[in-house]
C-alpha cells in the first residue's frame, strides 16, 4: 500500500480519496473546504492544514481541481508544492484541463526532477463514488503503469492515450461527442413526443435500430424513462451543465489550435451555452432535452 496526498475533495475528489482509503492506502487530504476534509476524516483519511503539508514524504501527489489556472498556482505558483514533493513521487492530476497546461506543468515538474501524469476521468459522481471511473493517461508507459498502483483502486478502465497531455485531449474528444448524442438523442425523443409517441416505446424501437447510443441506452434524457438517472430526478446529480460547457470550450480552443473541423461540435456549444445561461448550469447535462420541449399554454 501507498502513501497518497490528495488535493481537492469536491464532488469528484473526496470520493475518489475515500476509495483509496478504503483500499488501505495512507491518504493525507487537503482541500479550502472545511466539511470537505471532515468528511473525508471520518472516512479514514488524515487532513492537514496545508498542500505542502499534505504532500510530504508522498509515493503519489493526486490533484483534482476545477481549472487550469488551479493546478498551474497549486504547483507552479509563488507557494506552489513542487518544490515540497518528493522526487521519488508520481504527481497525478485528474483535473480536466486544456494539453497545453498539462505540457506546461509536466515539463515544469520534469525540470524538478519529478515524473508527472495527467489523467483526467469519465464516469461523474457516481462512477466516483462507486470506484468505477475511466483514467484517460497521458504520460511514459512506465508512469503509467506505476500509476496503476492507486488508479485501480478509484476506477475500473484505464486507459493510455499518449503522451503528457494525450489524456486531455482523449477526454475532450469523448466529452463534445457525448453533448452531441446527448442533444440529438433529446431532440429526436421530443419530435417523437410531439407526434404522440410514448417515449419509452419510442426509446425502445431506437435502442434496437442504427440510432442506438449511450444516451439512448444508458442516461435516457427523458424523465421517467428510466430510474435512477437524472432526468428521472428533477436533472439533479450526475455531469453539470455548467462542467460540460467548460469541456466544450475546452474542445474549441484544441480544435482552433489543430485546426480540426468541428461544426456539431460547435452547435453543441452553442446549445449548452444557452442552456446555461437561461440558469440551468448547476442542473446535469440531460437536462438539455427540456431545451426542446414546447411551451405549454
Amino acid at each position: 500500500m501507498a502513501k497518497v496526498a490528495f488535493i481537492g475533495l469536491g464532488n469528484m475528489g473526496g470520493p475518489m480519496a475515500v476509495n483509496l482509503v478504503k483500499a488501505g492506502h495512507q491518504v493525507t487530504a487537503f482541500d479550502l473546504s472545511v466539511n470537505a476534509l471532515a468528511q473525508v476524516k471520518a472516512e479514514g483519511a488524515a487532513v492537514v492544514s496545508s498542500a505542502a503539508d499534505a504532500v510530504a514524504g508522498a509515493d503519489f501527489v493526486i490533484s483534482m481541481l476545477p481549472a487550469a489556472k488551479h493546478v498551474l498556482s497549486l504547483y507552479l505558483g509563488e507557494q506552489g508544492i513542487a518544490t515540497h514533493i518528493d522526487k521519488k513521487a508520481l504527481v497525478i492530476d485528474c483535473s480536466t484541463i486544456d494539453a497545453d497546461s498539462a505540457r506546461k506543468l509536466g515539463a515544469a515538474l520534469a525540470e524538478q526532477g519529478l515524473a508527472f501524469i495527467d489523467a483526467p476521468v469519465s464516469g461523474g459522481v457516481g462512477g466516483a463514488k462507486a470506484g468505477t471511473l475511466t483514467f484517460i493517461v497521458g504520460g511514459s508507459d512506465a508512469d503509467f503503469e506505476r500509476a496503476k498502483t492507486v488508479l485501480s483502486n478509484m476506477g475500473k478502465n484505464l486507459f493510455h492515450a499518449g503522451a503528457v497531455g494525450a489524456g486531455q485531449i482523449a477526454k475532450i474528444c469523448n466529452n463534445m461527442l457525448l453533448s452531441i448524442l446527448m442533444v440529438g438523442t433529446s431532440e429526436a425523443l421530443q419530435m417523437g413526443i410531439d407526434n404522440g409517441l410514448d417515449p419509452k416505446v419510442l426509446s425502445e424501437i431506437m435502442l434496437k435500430s442504427s440510432g442506438r447510443n449511450w444516451t439512448l441506452e444508458l442516461y435516457n434524457p427523458c424523465p421517467d424513462v428510466l430510474p435512477n438517472v437524472p432526468s428521472s430526478n428533477g436533472y439533479q446529480g450526475g455531469f453539470m451543465v455548467d462542467l460540460m460547457v467548460k469541456d466544450l470550450g475546452l474542445a474549441l480552443e484544441a480544435s482552433l489550435q489543430s485546426g480540426s473541423s468541428t461544426p456539431l461540435g460547435a452547435l453543441a456549444r452553442s446549445l449548452y451555452v444557452a442552456h446555461q445561461r437561461a440558469g440551468n448550469g448547476k442542473l446535469d447535462f440531460s437536462s438539455i432535452f427540456t431545451a426542446f420541449e414546447k411551451v405549454k399554454n
